[in-house]
């Protein structure tokens, strides 16, 4: 099943047949909202909003643990994740749509990384952390609606929640040769690689952060709603599209990433560990 975490102005699915709305409990807490399950156009679909249904989370108090375990626990197999994001480039300009191959973790240690710790070891592998199977099907449905995409791009994640200064967004295109900049996507795609999901993010682009030297290019929350209803027109037509392309098959690696990554014996587990980790190796 497709999961859908909507970003920043995505805080319901218009055309979602709700069969229910689910206040999911976690081992690791509460989710950011409620968890909608139901058919969009056809298809059955799980929708979170990530900062909740009004927008109160900032990105670091977005309870990331608690939404992919939830994802997963209701059934989710592969999670399309939309957030707004900053371009570090000229050539990905305001307006765009851009799919992550890539992360690069700027952020500072005030969020929860891992569902493992406090007796249960793992060290997943985060080489390649886009699921290559979901980002070739979103490609496929972009093309089949000619919709222009970005693709294989460097997703930096800064800690926020203030706007960066000019300094940090020349350090991340330059040094840390980054395309685009926001605050959501970590630890959420590592946490779906430790959950054994497929994990595809695509930044609906709203600026051009402030490394440029015309300060009225620079990013602004005024600014960012200018450009967002209009790229998220975009980006829902695109998850439309998506529902009709059929599934390419999850890479082994992914599906079974912690068959090799546990380094805990079973034994030594208490009860309550065994329960959680029986559901990421589902």
């Amino acid at each position: 099943m497709l999961a859908l975490i909507g970003g920043s102005g995505l805080y319901q699915l218009k055309g979602l047949e709700i069969d229910q709305q689910l206040e999911v409990s976690t081992p690791f807490g509460s989710p950011s909202a409620p968890i909608f399950t139901g058919v969009y156009l056809g298809q059955p679909i799980l929708f979170l909003a990530r900062h909740g249904t009004a927008h109160q989370l900032l990105p670091h108090e977005v309870n990331y643990r608690a939404n992919i375990f939830a994802l997963k626990k209701l059934g989710a197999r592969r999670i399309f994740s939309l957030s707004a994001a900053g371009s570090l480039r000229e050539d990905i300009k305001p307006g765009d749509l851009a799919l992550v191959s890539q992360y690069f973790d700027h952020t500072r240690g005030q969020r929860e990384k891992s569902f493992f710790g406090n007796g249960v070891v793992a060290h997943i592998s985060t080489a390649n952390p886009a699921c290559p199977a979901l980002s070739k099907d979103i490609q496929t449905a972009a093309a089949q609606i000619e919709q222009p995409l970005h693709t294989d791009k460097t997703y930096a994640c800064v800690e926020g929640p203030r706007l960066g200064t000019r300094a940090e967004s020349h350090f991340l295109r330059t040094a840390a040769n980054c395309d685009l900049v926001g605050m959501t996507n970590i630890p959420e795609a590592f946490l779906a690689r430790e959950a054994q999901l497929a994990y595809c993010s695509m930044c609906l682009v709203t600026d051009y952060d402030c490394w440029m030297d015309d300060p009225s290019q620079h990013v602004s929350v005024d600014k960012f709603f200018e450009v967002y209803s209009g790229t998220l027109e975009k980006a829902i037509g695109l998850v439309n599209q998506l529902l009709s392309v059929p599934a390419t098959e999850t890479p082994e690696d992914i599906r079974n990433a912690l068959q090799t990554a546990l380094m805990t014996p079973e034994a030594h587990l208490k009860p309550e560990q065994k329960k959680w980790l029986e559901i990421l190796q589902r």
